[in-house]
């Protein structure tokens, strides 16, 4: 069984010198690492949360066609990159001394989203170079009870709308994916 998930993802990026000062100053603040290719072959510049022993890391090289992304048009490609936060203080404090303090596009002030899991708490913001939608989020590992009800109730009523469903919501939305062996 996998469990942890997104190895890496590359963006590309309209100005590459732009996008590296924008992201170091981003992944800079979370407390990200980075290291590039010293353009031997390619060019990309890299940000992970583990170093040496990356979990996942994000790749930024310069792209060669397109334009500024508006994530509202929801084109083809990546709708929005998601980040870890430790904690819904992170969260807060991202945006605050962050995002605000750089004047950086923001989609969506930090809230609480009881419809995504029980506790789950994100900002949304734009990268202003590129145009990429980016998420700050936290998910606790024990969801206080006041979270878990504010999702289940959130649920519940979603599920009051659609009286097709044969289960409820947190069941009706599970798929079952062939197993290798199904394959």
């Amino acid at each position: 069984m996998r469990f942890k998930g997104l190895h890496h993802i590359e963006l590309s990026v309209l100005d590459y010198d732009a996008s590296v000062a924008f992201f170091d100053k981003l992944f800079g603040w979370l407390g990200y690492k980075s290291f590039w290719t010293l353009d031997i072959g390619y060019r990309s510049t890299y940000y992970m949360a583990r170093f040496p022993f990356f979990h996942s890391y994000i790749g930024i090289q310069p792209a060669q066609s397109g334009g500024k992304l508006d994530h509202s048009e929801r084109a083809t490609g990546i709708h929005h990159v998601a980040l870890w936060a430790r904690s819904r203080r992170e969260v807060d404090a991202f945006y605050r001394d962050f995002l605000l303090k750089n004047q950086i596009p923001v989609t969506e002030p930090p809230a609480e989203y009881p419809t995504y899991t029980p506790g789950y708490y994100a900002v949304f913001f734009d990268d202003p170079i590129t145009g990429i939608h980016f998420e700050l989020s936290h998910t606790p590992m024990l969801p206080s009870l006041s979270s878990y009800r504010a999702w289940l109730d959130t649920l519940k009523g979603i599920w009051r709308k659609h009286p097709e469903w044969q289960a409820a919501p947190w069941k009706e939305a599970m798929r079952k994916l062939p197993a290798k062996d199904e394959q």
